[in-house]
């Protein structure tokens, strides 16, 4: 049966129109609004540069973007607009800008509206794996979760500590990135008592399953009693979000890292936070202190949800049960066994 396309494709469409089409395509594998919005963002910085004069054809008018057909966007122009975007800005930003415009061609090319991908000649920038930066001071996660735990800070208007201490015990004991906590739902901790794990969505829609053990599962049970009490039973259904803020709204982006920074600045600690860090340095805290404790590459990869590891030949399939053996062996979980036996009188 021939296959009768939805629209005769044609090199005059509309760049901006195409965009959408990307975007909605993404859309379809669920990532963060965070993502999405980066992905428009690079794809929008690098066509306001292609409708720069400078770059336009010999003895060719610039086109507006609202009018710049893709038959516009050829190699020569895709470098210039690249060097441009690149000139003031760092190689992690560059390598970013590059692969979406290379996805967003490879999804043009699938599609049947261009007949090839240029960005294979176009340069781009050799990005190095950043460097871990986990919180410094051996002992300062313990003394960030217990001085939340107290909750005596006056400054607080609105304190809420059973919150604020899952928020920082699910990065610290179980890996999660600010965009994965904030996907969480109350029905995402699951599994039976002494078997319990969070499923989590992470980068590029893969899933994964994070054992915790009973001390952080029970700071979130605590957390959730504590809701219950402040908005009512039918604000935590399963397919609620987990995290909340003041007003029972899912929390946000901004929202979650200000909850962060204060807790780093209740407990005193902001001095031991690398620059730039933030949530992620709680989360590569659990990945270091897992290296330190004895777990092998390929646990850290799976908890952690990387794509891959290094090289391929270090790869190494690994049980549940020893995913388990290394969440337990991390020294945070046995920090949480203290503040889970304290009832909060």
């Amino acid at each position: 049966m021939q296959h009768i396309a939805d629209e005769t494709p044609t090199r005059d469409e509309k760049l901006i129109v195409l965009f959408e089409d990307f975007l909605g395509a993404r859309a379809i594998r669920k990532p963060s609004a965070h993502t999405l919005a980066a992905y428009r963002r690079d794809l929008t910085a690098i066509a306001r540069l292609l409708t720069d004069g400078d770059l336009a054809p010999d003895g060719a008018t610039p086109l507006p973007l609202a009018t710049l057909p893709i038959s516009a966007v050829t190699t020569r122009r895709l470098r210039y607009a690249f060097g441009h975007f690149a000139a003031p800005r760092a190689a992690a930003s560059v390598y970013r800008a590059w692969s979406t415009w290379n996805s967003f061609f490879a999804f043009l090319v699938a599609d049947g509206r261009v007949p090839g991908n240029p960005m294979s000649a176009v340069d781009k920038p050799k990005v190095l794996a950043p460097a871990p930066k986990p919180l410094r001071g051996e002992e300062t996660p313990e003394r960030l979760l217990e001085a939340v735990a107290e909750g005596n800070d006056g400054r607080q208007r609105h304190p809420w500590p059973e919150r604020d201490l899952v928020v920082l015990a699910l990065a610290l004991c179980a890996g999660l990135r600010l965009a994965e906590l904030l996907d969480l739902r109350v029905g995402s901790v699951v599994g039976r008592p002494g078997e319990r794990r969070v499923e989590v969505i992470g980068k590029g829609g893969r899933p994964r399953s994070v054992p915790i053990e009973p001390e952080l599962d029970a700071l979130v049970e605590r957390y959730l009693e504590s809701r219950r009490r402040r908005f009512g039973l039918r604000t935590v259904g399963r397919e609620s979000a987990l995290l909340v803020d003041r007003f029972s709204a899912p929390m946000r982006r901004g929202g979650l890292q200000y909850l962060v920074e204060s807790c780093y600045r209740r407990a005193g600690i902001v001095d031991r936070v690398p620059a730039g860090a933030q949530l992620h340095a709680l989360r590569h805290t659990f990945a270091t202190r897992l290296a330190e404790d004895g777990a092998s590459a390929s646990e850290i990869m799976r908890l952690l949800g990387h794509a891959t590891l290094t090289t391929s030949q270090n790869y190494i399939d690994v049980t549940a049960g020893q995913q388990r053996a290394a969440i337990k062996a991390n020294r945070t979980n046995r920090a949480l066994a203290k503040l889970a036996a304290n009832d909060g009188d």
